[in-house]
């Protein structure tokens, strides 16, 4: 029996170069790597591809490998100092209407699509803890919440029109592993970390093994579906500080608005008044349906895997 043959797009990322790790040591699956740039390290008996996301040749690879399955993990999480609006959302909204489109042109079977919680939006109404069933509101102001409802809202009509391209999405929180650096970790290095005046910000974190581990078992598993990617419980800034033997300084919320407009305006940070609610609304994600339904348990809990990103932080600085 040949191999089921599986595309990774995004595959020369933090995230993407994990899941293609784990791919290549199944001799059951031909792993396809996809990426705009060329991978840092090749594996053996991996097939690698060099386009952009947005570019013509994405349906040619498609065409020519004829995958059985397309794990989708290209977008802008991070954007770089010259990035743009424009530029991310030709990559994650305009890009992944290319791929659906050579995926229907082409009789894949299956995509599994990192989405993120995100995708609900930063919202003073959200429950305590989202489900799958509650409506994708990603804010307009932060463009990777906003072109995340987006690309789910486009799957959602895919759904409807394409049934026989089977989909797995998995709304993903805060991930978190031995060496990752995202803009959350950002904010846990500062001298001191910055509370919203009346809120716990509370943080759901899942280990980035087990978010690999949820991808690889969705390209077997007869299971579809939309499913939260996150670790048991939760931790508010304040747990986190005082993890990290830091203090928490509490501001009203008018005034770090006010502050981040001047700063912004001055040019001296690249964050706005709109980052309050990124703060003060965090989505809490309950992963019961992923345990469930899907049949994944992510070996840590969202306190076990800060332990091991916090224990890893201190061993570098030594």
């Amino acid at each position: 029996m040949n191999p089921a043959c599986v595309l990774v797009t995004g595959s020369s990322g933090y995230l993407g170069s994990q899941v293609v790790a784990a791919l290549a040591r199944r001799a059951d699956i031909a792993t396809i790597a996809l990426d705009v740039r060329e991978p840092a390290q090749r594996l053996p008996g991996v097939t690698y591809e060099v386009a952009d996301i947005r570019a013509p040749e994405v349906d040619a690879v498609v065409a020519r490998h004829r995958p059985q399955v397309v794990v989708h993990l290209a977008s802008i999480v991070t954007p770089g100092k010259k990035s743009n609006r424009e530029f991310e959302y030709s990559v994650d909204v305009d890009g992944t209407r290319k791929l659906l489109e050579a995926c229907g042109r082409h009789d894949v079977k299956r995509i599994i699509v990192s989405s993120s919680g995100a995708a609900y939006g930063y919202h003073a109404d959200n429950p305590q803890w989202l489900t799958e069933t509650d409506p994708v509101r990603g804010n307009q102001g932060f463009a990777y919440s906003w072109h995340k409802r987006l690309v789910e809202e486009m799957l959602a009509d895919y759904r409807a029109s394409q049934p026989q391209l089977e989909q797995i999405v998995f709304r993903i929180g805060t991930i978190l592993g031995a060496s990752v650096h995202n803009q959350i970790t950002d904010l846990f290095e500062k001298p001191r970390l910055i509370a919203i005046q009346g809120s716990d910000s509370p943080f759901v974190f899942i280990h980035d093994q087990d978010v690999v581990g949820a991808i690889v078992q969705g390209v077997d598993s007869k299971v579809t579906g939309i499913f939260n990617v996150a670790g048991d419980g939760k931790l508010s800034i304040f747990e986190i500080a005082a993890r990290l033997g830091k203090h928490c300084v509490v501001l009203p919320a008018g005034l770090l608005q006010a502050a981040l407009w001047l700063l912004k305006k001055l040019g001296l940070t690249q964050y706005g008044p709109e980052q309050i609610d990124f703060l003060r609304y965090r989505p809490v994600l309950d992963n019961r349906r992923l345990k469930e339904v899907f049949g994944y348990v992510p070996k840590l809990t969202s306190a076990e895997v800060f332990e091991l990103w916090r224990t890893s932080r201190q061993g570098k600085a030594k």
